[in-house]
């Protein structure tokens, strides 16, 4: 089956966000559609929809309903469901960077997109999700470089040192970025680069 269009992802979007809502579950757009729906580029990839694993069966067995093919990967952190024109929606509960919370999804700011008014993840909460999912196995740093690139002006970075810190690959995404001049380097490291002062 041919990749999905992006307005094919925004359809799905669509209709995954409503078998969300009819169902009453707490959920928080997130992914590359998150970034998007602030300025970032179009994402060519899927849908993510973070919710709670206490609510994970019950979306899933929604999504069942509505006549979606549904999938519980061996994974363990995530269920998936394709909508009908083939775009794969991810229904995300306990990611790398920790179970999905009822804090994580109050502090998501509710915005307009296409039309719907829902709950899109902070732009710190994406980029730390995005750099504590990297792995030696997938030591992969341009879909986050060119995130960065594109919202750099509307991202607390220090907040996201903080949240990631325990990262090698982290460490190493800011170190790229603050060389590259795409984000300012944090009040403690520009500190700790400054010379000493003569006879202080």
């Amino acid at each position: 089956m041919p990749k999905p269009t992006f307005d094919e992802l925004i359809e799905a979007m669509k209709t995954g966000a409503g078998i969300l809502q009819e169902n009453e579950i707490p959920f928080v757009l997130g992914g590359g559609l998150s970034a998007w729906a602030r300025g970032g580029p179009k994402t060519e990839h899927d849908i993510d929809f973070l919710i709670r694993q206490e609510d994970a069966d019950a979306a899933l067995k929604g999504f069942a309903q509505a006549g979606m093919k549904i999938e519980r990967p061996p994974e363990g952190w995530l269920y998936k469901a394709w909508h009908e024109n083939g775009a794969l929606i991810d229904l995300i509960f306990n990611p790398a960077g920790g179970a999905i919370t009822d804090e994580l999804i109050e502090r998501a700011p509710t915005l307009e997109v296409m039309a719907l008014r829902i709950r899109v993840l902070s732009l710190e909460d994406v980029f730390a999700t995005k750099l504590l999912a990297i792995t030696e196995q997938e030591p992969e740093f341009d879909a986050v470089l060119e995130l960065a690139r594109a919202l750099r002006e509307q991202v607390d970075w220090d907040t996201v040192r903080a949240r990631t810190e325990s990262s090698p690959f982290a460490k190493a995404f800011f170190t790229l970025v603050e060389e590259l001049g795409v984000v300012e380097r944090s009040a403690l490291e520009v500190a700790r680069r400054r010379p000493p002062v003569v006879g202080a």
